[in-house]
């Protein structure tokens, strides 16, 4: 079994190298291998010559599918070691993973560890899994999920592996017995469950993890190390090719295998909606942009009011013909309306206490309110009125309003 060799003291230096190059820190699981934020690989890789101290460690800088084509000739490449840590195997074609299964089953091995397998991968190995939190983000909510690890090989003891946050519980549903060995469990709701598996496959095994973050900067530097070296221990003792997984194939025979930014973006709830929320948005503003631009309206000038010029008229009409009973009657009407209108009063009942409510609301006194509506009371009761008595009712009306 393989271990770490001189790994605290070069943690101090990155630690070093941590304090004096961060300014803000980015809580994304990121998992990439030049990060040094919290959840990227930059330690990981770095201590890579040092996981494996007897054996020569490769980098690869291009797709696993391409580098196979020219590198890896049948069984004759001698055995290997392939390690791929990350969140989803995204870059990974139905081509990338045949070349990958081909790769093991000559006798060679691959450690991966990931929340998400593809759906090839998967039938080809016969498993399943089952993330119960795929649908918790933000950095708020996966800092409460933590999680507790142990490992099955005796020379591990029972004790626990605790880890205090972003730890999905993603663990193995469903495998083939017969070709698969629980290395390693995960306890969830007080029930252990594999978290950690060996699939024999030909000649070679694949060794499954289905917890990436153990891997992170931010659990090195927090001194969990003997849990991700004894993991990586199960290994053999061979050459390593470590893939970074930051390009896609070139050389996919296959248009339609060849993954895309949308198909990664669709994979996951969250980046789905900013996809269709950044969508609509670029609709909307197309949409204003274009109405901010339309040509300009003309302004049409408004109708002139005529209200007042055909109300006089009417007046002149009445008063030509003498007809002072319809103009009483209109007067009267239009100050009941006001008073309705602008006092909020019922005008129903014409009493005493109409009386007091309406000298109250509109400031008047008592006596010339009193004095007003007793003369509309009196003129209501009448058939026929003189010019003098509708002179004298304008007046009052007018003078009651100026208040």
């Amino acid at each position: 079994m393989m271990y770490f060799k001189n790994i605290f003291r070069i943690f101090l230096i990155i630690t070093l190298v941590f304090i004096t190059g961060c300014t803000k820190t980015n809580w994304n699981e990121n998992y990439r291998e030049k990060e040094k934020s919290p959840f990227g690989n930059y330690i990981i890789s770095k201590e890579a010559s040092n996981l494996f101290p007897d054996t020569d460690v490769t980098i690869l800088k291009e797709n696993f599918y391409d580098t196979t084509i020219f590198s890896f000739d049948g069984d004759t490449i001698g055995k290997k070691n392939y390690v791929l840590i990350k969140n989803s195997a995204f870059k990974q074609t139905k081509e990338g993973t045949k070349s990958l299964l081909d790769f093991v089953s000559k006798g060679n091995a691959a450690f991966i560890s990931l929340h998400y397998f593809n759906a090839d991968f998967k039938e080809a190995l016969e498993f399943s899994i089952n993330n119960l939190d795929k649908n918790t983000f933000g950095n708020q909510n996966l800092k409460k999920l933590n999680g507790e690890f142990y490992l099955k090989h005796p020379d591990f003891g029972k004790k626990p592996y605790l880890y205090s946050r972003n730890i999905k519980r993603n663990y193995f549903l469903q495998y083939n017995e017969g070709k698969t060995m629980v290395l390693g469990t995960t306890k969830i709701d007080g029930e252990e469950v594999p978290n950690f598996v060996k699939i024999y496959h030909g000649k070679g095994a694949f060794y499954l993890h289905t917890n990436p973050i153990v891997f992170t900067n931010y659990y090195l530097l927090e001194g969990k190390t003997d849990y991700v070296a004894n993991l990586l221990s199960y290994l053999p003792n061979n050459k390593v090719l470590w893939d970074e997984h930051i390009k896609s194939s070139e050389f996919s025979q296959n248009p339609d295998d060849k993954p895309s930014v949308f198909n990664y973006f669709l994979k996951h709830p969250t980046l789905t909606w900013f996809l269709y929320v950044s969508i609509i948005g670029l609709l909307f503003f197309m949409l204003f942009n274009a109405r901010r631009k339309q040509r300009a309206i003309p302004v049409l000038k408004p109708l002139e009011n005529t209200t007042v010029a055909f109300t006089q008229t009417i007046s002149n009409l009445y008063l030509s013909e003498e007809d002072h009973q319809n103009l009483v009657d209109k007067k009267i009407t239009f100050f009941l309306e006001k008073i309705r209108s602008k006092y909020l009063i019922d005008t129903t009942i014409l009493n005493a206490d109409f009386i007091k409510k309406l000298a109250a609301k509109s400031g008047n006194e008592l006596q010339k309110t009193k004095y007003l509506i007793h003369t509309i009371i009196t003129l209501n009761k009448k058939t026929e009125y003189s010019k003098e008595q509708l002179i004298v009712l304008h007046k009052m009306i007018e003078n009651f309003f100026k208040k």
